[in-house]
């Protein structure tokens, strides 16, 4: 098993979700994985605009350029595009992409809300084109709904899209799904306190993760995707801007799972793709160990910067 890590040094220093310095420990902070033989760092490379304007419209591209914010778009779009195609081609197992600017809140011809491009779907565009590969899954558990990836998926049944976010949505076929996210301050706070009524001792972790189950897993595996995409999001982590009280035990149970699915639904092709998330201190603690999953390497805190 190989795990490819796609990072760009710009995505330390600028751009719409580096602004807080968010990266700033990296790519040292993953100097304690790439001493192990199965994880490969590759150096995100910019995207074809041929290839943007195949999802985007020509306005929206010219729109991406007019904002400085933007500046690290092509490589970020280019790193998940890249991921993607190692793991078509068999050169590694799985993935995680690091990137500057956002994708989910991208559609045909709008962007906004830290994303630029939407990599995923320009990944998937490629893959079709150029790997003859069909048909994808996607589980976003970033804080906020993907709505630019649903705009762009929403006529394809040969995607699966679950978003873990604030609302319940169904698709007549199946394969558009929202579930409403479990947690929030109050439900932290009251887990913290051993309890309430409302939420008596509840684990506001493992609530996450068991949503997230529940909404994608047997999903995927009825489907049966070629590739699966996690949009992983840490904004929802205590005290970062899409607050849901959760803290690296969700991430690292969904990790697991998501694991897991790929090597029973699609022999283990699955990219992780970064999403929101603002704080450095949550990057280092939560990014390696997640990556660590993928590569089943037992983490210890120890090797954290």
């Amino acid at each position: 098993m190989t795990t490819g890590i796609l990072y760009h040094p710009s995505f330390s220093r600028r751009s719409y979700l580096t602004q807080g310095s968010r990266l700033q420990d990296f790519p040292q902070a993953l100097e304690p994985l790439l001493k192990h033989p199965q994880f490969r760092l590759f150096e995100s490379p910019p995207i074809d605009e041929d290839w943007v304007l195949k999802v985007h419209t020509p306005d929206l591209l010219e729109g991406v350029y007019e904002d400085p914010l933007c500046s690290t778009a092509w490589h970020s779009a280019g790193g998940v595009a890249r991921a993607a195609e190692l793991i078509a081609r068999g050169e590694i197992s799985n993935a995680f992409a690091f990137i500057g600017a956002g994708g989910h809140h991208s559609g045909r011809n709008f962007f906004g809300g830290y994303c630029c491009f939407n990599d995923v779907v320009i990944a998937m565009t490629i893959l079709r084109e150029l790997h003859g590969v069909k048909r994808f899954a996607i589980l976003d558990t970033d804080a906020h709904h993907g709505d630019g990836t649903r705009e762009l998926v929403r006529n394809d049944p040969d995607v699966l899209h679950v978003c873990v976010c604030y609302s319940s949505y169904q698709s007549e076929d199946g394969t558009k799904v929202d579930v409403a996210a479990p947690g929030g301050f109050s439900l932290w706070r009251a887990a913290a306190l051993g309890g309430t009524e409302e939420a008596p001792g509840r684990d506001v972790d493992r609530a996450y993760y068991e949503t997230a189950r529940e909404a994608f897993y047997e999903r995927c595996l009825t489907f049966g995707p070629e590739l699966i995409f996690w949009y992983f999001g840490f904004d929802t982590h205590r005290g970062d801007y899409g607050d849901l009280g959760l803290s690296r035990k969700a991430y690292l149970l969904i990790a697991h799972m998501m694991r897991d699915l790929a090597d029973r639904a699609c022999e283990g092709r699955l990219e992780v793709v970064l999403g929101g998330g603002s704080r450095s201190d949550i990057a280092r603690r939560c990014i390696p160990p997640v990556i660590a999953v993928l590569g089943n390497l037992e983490w210890e805190d120890s090797l954290l910067p």
